[in-house]
């Protein structure tokens, strides 16, 4: 698999004004066809491999607390594969980011392949940017599948306009994150989006205050996923609220004072 193969991604894409009215409103939603088949088909067996080539999880299903029986999670692959930084820093997907919040620019945050094993687990309702000590809402992870999926696979499920709310709980994805958020979007009535299926290519992109979820993988195929959070430039570091804001900040963040810019080697501008 070498790189100058793979399909280059930093044509732009025209964006449907309703997407843009959804995504504002409800804080998700899902563009079809953001890469092509033949593009998909050459980029899903690079992000698969490097997924199993820098996966440490080794335990069996059954071994695993409800984090990870949730799925394989395997970060920051561009790093580590220049085939895949292709894909991750693509111009195509870091344009879709900016024109859905508004904004000018984007950095990455961090990639992370999200790959759900058959009969894996729940993952429970959370917020994304629980984990971050950014300081600003401005933040979209896109969340695409390199198969086919459908409900029966572990589908994302959203819990319209709950980013309106900023950050709710002081929890981590567990169970009592499903407990405690499960009950709270019950209470305020939020509308539950879920899509009844996926195209490899098509991508959900949401913000990082958005509440969701997604539910087992019944089915008998993994469910391959590749996610890339964005935050809007001009974005800064926070005191930490958590310990794993503490982790991120070293991990993903390079150690730069807080209240400095997010802008080390590890977040680059991409347009």
């Amino acid at each position: 698999m070498q790189t100058q193969t793979l399909p280059s991604l930093d044509d732009f894409i025209k964006i449907q004004p309703e997407n843009i009215d959804e995504f504002r409103k409800k804080g998700h939603t899902l563009i079809p066809g953001v890469l092509t088949p033949d593009e998909i088909d050459a980029y899903r067996p690079v992000i698969v491999h490097a997924a199993d080539l820098y996966n440490t999880e080794k335990r069996e299903l059954e071994d695993r607390d409800t984090y990870g029986k949730a799925f394989l999670q395997i970060m920051n692959l561009w790093q580590n594969d220049e085939d895949v930084k292709k894909f991750v820093l693509a111009k195509r997907l870091a344009k879709v980011a900016a024109e859905l919040m508004g904004v000018e620019n984007v950095h990455i945050y961090h990639d992370q392949a999200l790959f759900k094993e058959p009969g894996g687990g729940p993952t429970p309702w959370h917020q994304d940017q629980y984990y971050w000590p950014i300081d600003t809402n401005n933040t979209i992870t896109m969340w695409m599948p390199l198969v086919d999926i459908d409900e029966a696979m572990g589908m994302l499920t959203f819990a319209s306009g709950s980013y309106t709310k900023g950050s709710i709980f002081n929890y981590e994805i567990s169970d009592e994150s499903e407990s405690a958020f499960a009950d709270y979007v019950a209470e305020n009535g939020f509308p539950i989006s879920r899509a009844k299926t996926m195209k490899a290519g098509d991508a959900t992109w949401h913000r990082g205050f958005t509440l969701h979820h997604a539910n087992g993988n019944n089915s008998n195929k993994m469910r391959e996923v590749m996610t890339i959070i964005y935050v809007a430039d001009g974005a800064r570091i926070t005191p930490y609220k958590n310990d794993w804001q503490k982790n991120d900040h070293a991990k993903w963040l390079m150690s730069k004072p807080i209240g400095s810019e997010i802008d080390s080697e590890l977040n680059p501008k991409l347009l």
